[in-house]
Formats: C-alpha cells, structure tokens, sequence
C-alpha cells in the first residue's frame, strides 16, 4: 500500500474513532431448566475443586449438575450418602437432576469410590462418585452446576412473583453489597425471583439466621441497590446506596438471604388498594377471593409471606399500623416493637417519635429468631401475667368472628389460668388522668398522629426531596401519590408549634398508659395483657373509594404507636364470608393482637412459641387459607 493510502485510512479511523476505547464483557450469568424447573446461575463463580475428568453427563453450555455431600470419616458408605441424600429432597432448590454426579469429600474414600458410580435404589438413578479437593473456599453440602475444570457455580431456583409483592429481586455482588437479579421468567408484569438452596447454610450461635430467607420493605437501603420508598421519581433520582441500613445489617451479621425488595405503599403512607396507588400496584393478597386488600404500608412483605413458601422472613415497618395491618387481614404473625429497641439509621422516617421496625412471618420460631437477632439485649421470659385485659371484644359469640376470638380467649385463660377484665380506656382515662390533662381522650389524641407523621416526613423527606429534585429539574415537582400529598398539606396548615405539642400530649398519654394499664413487674415482666381484636377484614381491591383522607381520631390500634409499648398479631382462626368476586363463600384470616407493657417483647415472642407448642395457635400457611389451600388465581395455571 502506497504511504499516502496509509496515512489517509489512519487518518479516517482517528475521526471514526477519536479515542482508543477498552471494551468491557462481563458475564451476568446464564438461565436454564433442570427437570423442567429453571435456574439461574452466576456469573462469577463460588469456587474451584479438583476432581478426576467426567465425560457424557448431561449438561448445558458446559455446566454440569453435580450434587456436593461431606461425609465424615468412616462414614463414607452408601447407606449413610443414601441417608445425606435423603434428607435434601426436603430443599426446594436440589432436584435428583443434580444426581448426574455426586462430589464426595471425605478423608477414607471407602467404598463409594471403589467403582467410581453408585446405584441410588430411592431415587432410582445412577450416579458418578467422583471425590474432590476445594483449591478454594470448600463448598458446603448442596446442589451445583460444575464446568469441566472443576469450576462451581451456586445456583439460584427461579419464582414467579405472581402477587406483585417485589419491587426488585436481588442477588449478593461484591464487597458486601447487592445487585439486581438479572434473570426473568414468563409472566405479566412477575417478576423472577431467585432463591438458594437452604443446604448451603447450618444454622450457628452467631448465625441464628443462617438459610432464612429475607425480603426487605423498599424503604430500608441495601448497599448497591436504589431505594424507592414506593415512589418512582425516588429511585430514579437517587443513586444506589452505599451502606445497609442499620435493620438490614443486623439480619445479615445473623446470616439472612436476603432475595430482594418488597414494595410499599407511597413514602409509607396509608394507602387502598387500587385505589391510592398511582406509581406502582398493590401486591395482591392471597387469601379468600385473592381480591382482598393486602393492607399497607408493609405491603409486599404482607403479600409476600402470605404466597410464597419459599420466603421466610420479610421485615416491614410499623409507625401506625403498618404490619399489624398487614399481618391481620394475611393471617401472619407480626409484631410493632417496643419503640426504639433499634436504630433507623438508613430508613425512610415517617416520624422518628413512633417509627419502629419488625416482622411478619408465618413461623413463630423464625419469628423469635428473628427478634433476638434484631433487637439487642432483649430479655425473654419465660413466666406469663395471670391477668388479662380486653378492649372491645364481642360478648356473644353473635358471628363466626366472634365465636373464634372467644373460643381462643377461652383457651388463652387456661393456659395461663388468667382472669379476664374488660378495659374502657375512655372510663379509666377519665377516672385516673393527669391533673394537667384536662381533655378527653379521643380530644387529647385526635390530632397527635397526623401532626407527627406529616410534620415530620415534610421536614425530614419531603422538603430536602422536592429542593433535590426542583434544582436539577428547572424548578419543577416530581409525581406523589394522592395520599401522602394531602397528609403533607394537612401539616403545612398548622405552625410549628403544633408539633411541639402533639409531641407533649403522646407523652402524657404514654406516661400514663405505662403507670396505669400496662406496668412493667420482675416476675413475668408485664403484670398483664392487653388484647384486641380486628376481627373479620372484608376490603375488596376493586371498589372506588372517596378522596384519601386525614388520619384523625385514636384506636386501638394507636394505643401501642403512643404508649410505646410492643404489640403482636397472631392469627387464631378462619370465619367466612360471601364473596361478591367469586359469588362463593370463603375465608378470611382472624387474628388477635396482644400488648405488653414496655420492653416485653421477649415475652410475647416466648408465648407465642408456647401457645404453638400447646396447639393454641397454629403455624400460618400460604394460600387461599391460613390452613392452606392453592391461590385462586394458580389453580389450573401453568408456570406459577
């Protein structure tokens, strides 16, 4: 080629391409299905053993399943992987399709490597024996996918969200943070979540939680992940965080999975199903006619526990009712703690006075697991009040309802060969009130939540989001859901000053809620329980409701947000009701809530153990029932 062709083409690919660019191809990981059930698998591998060469098993772009078992010495015989093997068809990951070939590390290497393949007479199947070294990380019992030098991959079982619980399934990435799971599934608008095999996981001293499989409320930062708040103008405005929040770290330290994020309600504001919901769509909750509002803001982690199987643990937020609601109307056991039994650092606030985190679940000893993990130097005892206390509990058992709630009142008495005292908050307030105080109850309250949540989330959220937003947006506002809007409004049409004073007066109900209902004791820790009940929730998703509204008045369900004392949900029975959706007659969860006085949560989680154990109470199920039951909408679909 002649100089001047050559000068000329440099010349030409310098203006194509002006700078030298590096290009980066990374591997996101790979989906595929084992016995018709799919899979993802990382990217970056777990860790590297060495074992002989294998030939003509079945595998997909060079992966092979492959099955790890640890056998200790002079146990490495057939009968006891036979016995190993056994025990993980109870993981919902591991399949026999991981049986292509079985990596046995063991210090005899007895008879099982004698032939180089076993005959499984359980599972019926064939496999290649093959002992191994880890040249890495050794890799615990389990199901792997391994590639032909000796690379092994952790897999992921893939699921539906298919009642829109999710805001983001997410994965472990590098250095302790998290990523989004880069894999999907066929479904409208479901997405896949990934999930890893419980084998991997022993549960330890430090590690109470190790295995148990979390989902996070979207208002808790996860380190590398966006946090949303359920709004969208949030996640995309914000970048990823950079640390855990406070909640979130300490599930870790004890050894939760967490599987993603769970969506809420608008900036943790009460919202209706349908209705209210304007950036994303309420989860839907499963049980009765599966149209049922699934309650707020613990929305998802709500939905969630109460569908799927494969999730644990979801750790919600409760600053007015958050997961008691929740908990209710899915038939789940949860609890509002004891308030500041935990740091929110790295938690959307809504008022800090009343802000608390906590669980819904559907296993009391996850539960207590959970809460030991959670809340540090949390006492637990072991002795019960004798005395109980009930607001607004029927009388007649009138309705099925009420027949279930003083069926289990009855059998609560004699667990704890109790008395029962009907309480008038509103006679006894009247009767042993402060001097100082000299309105009603209901008039001393009635302002005290909506001026806290609104003063305070204006302050702490609202006001730095919309400068943050409006500076980059030529001055404009982003989208927000009818309900947090008028609640905002509502604390910008009082001063100042009225923050300072539903402050004082949640502090003199506090005060004397905590001297005359509910009074800590050394023995049993609260010299009683409170109990109400929700009864029968019946909130269809599809109905047009008025306007969102101002959250006035006091309740029940405001006695544990002032008085700061620990209050749990835990379900009791089913009663039924005539559907309008499916012109049938369902069930609905019924629950009781139980309060203690102040720094009791230990106790509560110990009777609630106790009352499973003596068959009081039973473990909540997924599906259409509390029982159990296929969901309405999986019965006779494919791919849910």
């Amino acid at each position: 080629m002649p100089p001047f062709l050559l000068t000329f083409y440099c010349a030409l690919f310098s203006l194509l391409v002006p700078d030298a660019v590096a290009v980066t191809l990374t591997s996101t990981g790979s989906t595929l299905t084992l016995n018709d059930i799919p899979y993802y698998v990382p990217g970056t591998p777990y860790t590297t053993v060495s074992t002989r060469a294998f030939q003509g098993l079945q595998s997909v772009n060079g992966l092979v399943p492959v099955t790890v078992v640890n056998l200790a010495a002079g146990n490495d015989s057939l009968s006891n992987l036979e016995s190993v093997l056994g025990k993980f068809a109870a993981d919902d990951v591991w399949n026999a399709g991981f049986l292509e070939a079985i990596l046995v590390k063991s210090t005899g290497y007895g008879s099982l490597h004698s032939s180089g393949t076993v005959s499984l007479p359980g599972v019926n199947i064939s496999s290649l024996v093959l002992p191994f070294t880890a040249q890495g990380f050794p890799p615990a019992n389990g199901p792997y996918f391994i590639s032909p030098r000796g690379v092994l991959y952790q897999p992921y079982r893939l699921y539906i969200d298919f009642a829109g619980a999710f805001t983001q399934p997410l994965i472990p990435s590098t250095n302790g943070s998290f990523a989004a799971l880069p894999a999907a599934l066929p479904g409208i608008q479901s997405p896949a979540v990934g999930v890893p095999s419980r084998l991997y996981y022993t549960k330890t001293a430090s590690k109470p939680l190790a295995g148990v499989r979390l989902g996070i409320k979207d208002i808790y930062d996860i380190a590398g992940v966006k946090t949303s708040d359920g709004n969208r103008a949030v996640y995309g405005f914000y970048p990823p965080k950079t640390a855990n929040s406070v909640p979130v770290q300490r599930l870790i330290d004890a050894g939760a999975i967490i599987v993603g994020k769970m969506k809420t309600s608008q900036f943790a504001n009460g919202e209706t199903a349908t209705a209210d919901w304007v950036d994303y769509h309420s989860p839907f909750n499963p049980r009765g006619d599966g149209y049922q509002d699934p309650s707020s803001s613990s929305s998802g982690p709500g939905a969630g526990a109460g569908s799927y199987p494969w999730l644990d643990l979801t750790l919600g937020s409760d600053t007015g009712g958050s997961i008691r609601g929740p908990s209710q109307v899915q038939g789940l056991f949860g609890n509002r703690p004891t308030h500041g039994l935990v740091g929110l650092a790295g938690t959307m606030p809504l008022a800090p006075e009343l802000d608390t985190a906590g669980f819904l679940c559907r296993d009391p000893t996850i539960w207590k697991a959970a809460g030991i993990a959670l809340y540090a130097n949390l006492p637990f005892f072991t002795s019960y009040p004798s005395k109980i206390q009930t607001i607004n509990f029927p009388v007649n058992a009138t309705i099925q309802s009420s027949t279930v709630i003083l069926s289990f009142l009855s059998k609560l008495e004699t667990f704890l060969e109790a008395k029962t005292t009907p309480l008038n908050l509103t006679t006894a307030w009247a009767a042993s009130k402060p001097a100082s105080a000299t309105a009603s109850l209901n008039t001393l309250l009635n302002l005290t939540y909506p001026i806290l949540i609104s003063k305070q989330q204006t302050r702490l959220v609202r006001d730095p989001f919309y400068a943050a937003y409006a500076a980059v947006h030529d001055g404009r506002l982003p989208f927000v859901d009818p309900a947090p809007l008028v609640r905002w409004a509502f604390g910008d049409s009082y001063p100042a000053s009225a923050l300072t004073e539903a402050q004082t007066n949640k502090t003199i109900f506090m005060d004397w809620f905590n001297t005359h209902v509910l009074v800590n004791n050394t023995k049993t820790c609260s010299d009683s329980l409170l109990l109400y009940s929700a009864g029968l929730n019946i909130q269809y998703r599809n109905q047009y409701n008025p306007p969102p509204a101002v959250p006035f008045g006091f309740s029940n369900g405001r006695i544990s947000v002032f008085a700061e004392v620990p209050d749990v949900v835990v379900p009791i029975g089913e009663a039924g009701y005539k559907s309008t959706i499916t012109n049938h007659t369902e069930v609905l969860p019924v629950t009781v809530d139980i309060l203690a006085a102040k720094g009791c949560d230990g106790m509560l989680f110990n009777l609630a153990l106790d009352l499973t154990a003596a068959g009081i109470l039973k473990l909540s199920q997924t599906g259409q029932t509390i029982a159990g039951g296929e969901i309405l909408l999986k019965r006779g679909m494919m791919g849910l």
